[in-house]
């Protein structure tokens, strides 16, 4: 195993912060079997928390839809155990629609910053996304009194020191950034091995100044389990199109041939290209910190990236929409 005394700090875009190139996101902290096949005990939730605070990752990811508020809630007891945000933790969390009603709605805003500030136990949100905005029209989101308008308002307040918008669709999210209203920017299963939807999104992000976020470089699992074991991928964990299994099984020999695991090369894809700030890996259990780490420091030589470029030239683009 990798040495795990430090990382590298990046600057978040001009929030003035500084984080690891590893984000933890904590979804699956909230314990969500519906989405990813399994519940996680709370108690292993804790003790992977306090492992986080303990290791050299500073980034954190989560946001009120994750669990309907499980995660935030099992974030703020070992939060409280710590007196507040330990020094230079940087946690992000996000504003979400009423899961049960579907309301996306600026006074729907106000009630889900108002539960993130209760169940975290903060005076004060680090980085707050907009989350999903698919779900509503970007005219929606802008209006007057509505969900952007929300935001800034909180931020304006001191509740929130900076606003980011994290999403999917790439033209909708292009949109959001042009606005010049978000210093940080989200984007998940849109830059892979498999499909670099993104790509243009993270060009756009650097000319504006705003930090790129990646978020589920293993595609939802498959990229790290392996094609054969976990044949999903995407938004809704589903099977995965059989030209998307295809690729994966055509990188997975590719890493066999060089001995290197699939999963350092899916981690470090995103690691490795320069206008990416943070990526965001899932952790359940603490044993997950330091593997973690060291797929991100394992060797690959530049010798399998440019095989892997030019089986990548061959392949018709897809989008996931």
């Amino acid at each position: 195993m990798a040495q795990t005394v430090s990382l590298p700090r990046r600057p978040l875009g001009q929030t003035g912060l500084e984080v690891t190139p590893l984000c933890i996101g904590c979804s699956v902290l909230g314990s969500m079997p519906e989405t990813f096949g399994y519940a996680v005990a709370e108690e292993q939730a804790l003790s992977t928390i306090r492992a986080i605070f303990e290791s050299p990752i500073n980034f954190l990811d989560t946001a009120a839809a994750y669990g309907d508020g499980e995660s935030e809630r099992r974030l703020g007891i070992v939060l409280r155990e710590y007196g507040g945000l330990p020094e230079g933790i940087v946690l992000s969390t996000k504003a979400d629609r009423n899961l049960h009603t579907g309301e996306f709605t600026g006074p729907q805003m106000r009630r889900s910053i108002e539960r993130s500030l209760g169940l975290l136990g903060l005076q004060q949100l680090q980085l707050v996304y907009l989350h999903d905005p698919e779900h509503i029209t970007f005219e929606e989101a802008m209006a007057p009194g509505g969900p952007v308008e929300v935001l800034q308002q909180y931020r304006n307040e001191g509740l929130i020191a900076h606003l980011g918008i994290a999403g999917g669709p790439i033209e909708l999210m292009s949109r959001f950034v042009e606005t010049g209203l978000f210093e940080v920017a989200l984007s998940h299963n849109r830059y892979t091995l498999l499909n670099t939807e993104a790509d243009s999104f993270w060009d756009l992000c650097l000319k504006r100044g705003v930090a790129a976020i990646n978020g589920a470089p293993y595609g939802s699992g498959m990229l790290a389990k392996g094609p054969s074991a976990y044949p999903r991928y995407l938004y809704l964990y589903a099977d995965a199109d059989p030209l998307l299994v295809m690729r994966a099984r055509q990188i997975e020999a590719l890493c066999q041939r060089y001995a290197i695991p699939l999963a350092a090369t899916a981690l470090q894809f995103s690691l490795r290209d320069e206008r990416i700030t943070s990526t965001i890996v899932g952790m359940s259990r603490p044993e997950r910190i330091a593997e973690t780490i060291a797929l991100a420091q394992y060797a690959i030589p530049e010798a399998f990236w440019a095989e892997f470029s030019t089986l990548a030239e061959r392949w018709e683009p897809i989008s996931p929409g």
